[in-house]
C-alpha cells in the first residue's frame, strides 16, 4: 500500500457529502476505480480519486446518464460535446413538458372529460405538417363547389398556424382551443353558411363584389364605432340612416333597397357573416404567429345588425 493520503469509502463519502451506497455504486461500475486497497481487500481513495468523484457528481446532476459520463472521464468525447447533445436532449424534453402543461392547463379551465383530455393531448403533440394539412382540409370543405373570390379565399388558406420551436404555454393552448374550433361542426357549419352567401352575392354583384363590401364595411363600422363611443342606441334616428345607407349601398343591379324581401335576406346574410366563432379564429392564429392584437369587432358588427333588424319595422 503507497503511503500518500488515502479514505475508505465511508471517509470519501463524509468528504463529499454523497452516500456511502452511491460511492460504492460508481465504483462498482468503473467510473471511481480505488487508487489502493487494504490488506483485507476494502477499497482506497487518494485526493485524485476525491476530484474524480465530485466531477462525476457534477456531471450526473446536470443529466448525464453513466455511459456518458464513461465517455467524459475516458476522453471519448469532450464535455462540450456532451453538453451539446444533452442540451438539445432538455429541450426535447422541455417541449415535451410544456406540451403537457398546456394541455393541462386546458383541463383545469373547462373541467374536460375524460375524452376531450386525451383529444386536447392529440393535438397539441401534432407536427407543423399536420396542423398545415388540418387546416388546408378544413379551409378546402369551406369552399367546395362555390364561385368565390379567388384572391380573398387563397388569403384565408394561406394564413396557416406558425408555432416557434419554442411556443409560450398561452400559443400552445390557442393551438388546442384553435384546431378544436375548426373541427367542431357548428362552426364549420357557420362558416360554410358565410361562405356561400359571399357566393350568391359575388354572383349577383360581380366578380369585384368583395373589395367593394370590404370596403363599404369599413365605412358603416367607422359610423357604428362614433354611435358606440357616443352611447346611440341602434334603433335611433342615426341607426335607422345607417341603416337605410346599407341597404341602399348594397343594393346593386336593380335592386330595390326599399323591397322587404332584399332587405331581410341582406339582414339575414349580415348576421351569417359576423359569427364571433370567426373573429376567434383570427385571434388564435395571430397569437400562436406572434401577430399583433387587434380590438374586436364585434361591437360594431351586432350593434349594425340591430340597426338593420330595427329598420325592418
Amino acid at each position: 500500500m503507497g503511503t500518500s493520503a488515502v479514505f475508505t469509502i465511508g471517509e470519501l463519502a463524509k468528504r463529499t457529502g454523497l452516500p456511502v451506497k452511491t460511492i460504492r455504486f460508481y465504483s462498482d461500475e468503473g467510473l471511481l476505480p480505488p487508487t489502493d486497497r487494504t490488506d483485507s481487500g476494502y477499497r482506497l481513495y487518494d485526493a485524485t480519486a476525491m476530484a474524480r468523484l465530485e466531477l462525476v457528481r457534477t456531471l450526473r446532476e446536470l443529466g448525464l446518464g453513466l455511459a456518458d459520463v464513461e465517455r467524459a472521464l475516458t476522453r471519448e468525447a469532450t464535455i462540450g460535446d456532451l453538453a451539446v447533445q444533452h442540451v438539445a436532449a432538455l429541450d426535447e424534453q422541455i417541449r415535451r413538458l410544456e406540451l403537457r402543461r398546456a394541455v393541462l392547463r386546458a383541463v383545469a379551465k373547462r373541467d374536460s372529460p375524460l375524452e376531450e383530455v386525451e383529444l386536447m393531448n392529440k393535438l397539441a403533440s401534432m407536427s407543423d405538417e399536420d396542423r398545415k394539412r388540418l387546416l388546408d382540409e378544413f379551409w378546402a370543405d369551406m369552399v367546395e363547389g362555390l364561385e368565390l373570390d379567388p384572391q380573398f379565399y387563397e388569403r384565408m388558406r394561406s394564413a396557416k398556424p406558425e408555432l416557434p420551436d419554442d411556443p409560450t404555454p398561452e400559443q400552445l393552448e390557442a393551438w388546442i382551443e384553435f384546431a378544436e374550433l375548426v373541427q367542431d361542426d357548428e362552426f364549420r357549419a357557420s362558416i360554410r353558411r358565410m361562405s356561400e352567401w359571399h357566393s350568391q352575392l359575388r354572383k349577383q354583384d360581380g366578380a369585384d363584389f368583395g373589395e367593394k363590401q370590404q370596403e363599404l364595411w369599413m365605412a358603416w363600422s367607422a359610423k357604428a364605432s362614433e354611435a358606440l363611443e357616443a352611447g346611440i342606441s341602434p334603433d335611433s334616428p342615426e341607426g335607422r340612416e345607417l341603416a337605410e345607407t346599407i341597404f341602399t349601398q348594397s343594393s346593386r343591379n336593380g335592386r330595390d333597397p326599399a323591397d322587404p324581401a332584399w332587405r331581410k335576406r341582406l339582414t339575414d346574410g349580415m348576421v351569417i357573416s359576423y359569427d364571433p366563432r370567426a373573429e376567434r379564429y383570427w385571434m388564435l392564429l395571430g397569437k400562436m404567429n406572434g401577430w399583433p392584437s387587434f380590438p374586436s369587432q364585434m361591437p360594431q358588427g351586432e350593434w349594425i345588425i340591430a340597426a338593420l333588424r330595427s329598420a325592418l319595422g
